[in-house]
């Protein structure tokens, strides 16, 4: 069966003994990949975690039976020619350079662009993965990285914001806020702990999404839920990992869903528990070049919206007020992004 790979891969079939394969596989699952090569011998490995084990029997990458790919070490102008013949003869062709600084990269990328193989190269730093990415713009489809060991493997936490969507955030005028009767709202309770200040974009509109932050601070009222985002009413957009929307309604338990932290990097989040609940309503609407858009979220002081000040309270926010929004052109058909015209009110 053929499976569609993630944009990272590790290897853990290079090391020679087979503590150190077993060391990286350990490593590379407290860090979350999922996706990892094997030797064929290292079957006891399957057994650390749940995990997608890819085979590297010779030059062929197996998996369940299937040769998914070839592995390709990649020393001269042979192997370059061996590489090109691969074009659509195989799903994956994954490119071992000898030496990075002599690996026509570009000539590679140039050859595969639009072809149904995808390229991966492998990698042993950051600085080699963002080469690997960003090359031609378009950069490679994937990269595999090539760890010495389990700490190398830290290094490159910061790499996958590459596979995130782009989110400049913006600011919008607050111009009018109203209160709605009760609606169906959806809360995200999420795996992991948010920052103060962290969020997710959501809106009813998916040309404008709104920075809707979580439930990390105290209240007079309640206790903090760092872990929720009280995430608006069931029409809304939200904005994923991947770069499509879905809608709210849409949202269940073992998704993951793009986080904004404070500091404008982003994360994935696992979502654990969603629920949805008949809530009294709020209607917040901003304007922002020219345009108005609008939320909806639930009647209450511990939903914030992120603004230049910080979170801030939809039951402290006025008429006037600044707030983050993300904005995009065009429309969405299925969650992907279309060049269209469209009118959402």
């Amino acid at each position: 069966m053929t499976i569609q790979l993630p944009p990272i891969l590790i290897r853990a079939d290079h090391l020679q003994t087979y503590d150190e394969r077993k060391a990286i596989v350990a490593s590379a699952l407290e860090s979350g990949y999922t996706h990892i090569i094997l030797r064929p011998e290292d079957e006891a490995l399957r057994h650390l975690g749940r995990y997608t084990a890819i085979l590297a029997d010779g030059k062929n990458l197996m998996y369940s039976g299937e040769r998914i790919g070839v592995l390709l070490n990649l020393t001269g102008a042979e192997e370059m020619e061996e590489a090109y013949s691969l074009k659509n003869a195989v799903p994956n062709l994954i490119i071992s350079p000898e030496n990075w600084k002599v690996i026509p990269l570009e000539n590679l990328i140039s050859r595969f662009q639009n072809a149904e193989t995808s390229v991966y190269i492998c990698v042993k730093t950051p600085e080699e993965a963002r080469l690997a990415f960003q090359t031609m713009e378009v950069g490679c489809d994937g990269i595999v990285i090539t760890p010495d060991g389990p700490a190398d493997l830290a290094a490159f936490s910061g790499i996958r914001n590459d596979e995130y969507p782009i989110v400049d955030l913006e600011t919008a005028v607050v111009t009018k806020i109203s209160t709605l009767s009760l609606g169906d709202r959806v809360c995200i309770d999420t795996c992991s702990l948010l920052e103060r200040g962290e969020g997710m974009l959501i809106g009813s509109q998916s040309s404008c999404l709104f920075l809707v932050c979580s439930e990390s601070f105290e209240s007079e009222y309640v206790n903090s839920r760092p872990f929720r985002v009280n995430a608006g009413a069931v029409h809304s957009y939200i904005l994923c990992p991947d770069g499509t929307t879905k809608y709210l309604s849409e949202i269940a338990s073992g998704n993951e869903l793009l986080s904004r932290m404070p500091d404008g990097n982003l994360r994935t989040v696992n979502v654990g528990r969603v629920k949805i609940e008949i809530r009294p309503m709020l209607y917040i609407e901003a304007k922002a070049g020219g345009k108005t858009y609008s939320v909806v979220l639930q009647n209450a002081e511990t939903i914030r919206l992120g603004t230049p000040s910080g979170a801030v309270s939809v039951s402290d926010l006025a008429i006037g007020d600044l707030v983050y929004v993300r904005l995009e052109s065009g429309g969405r058909h299925f969650g992907h992004t279309m060049a269209e015209t469209i009118c959402e009110k």
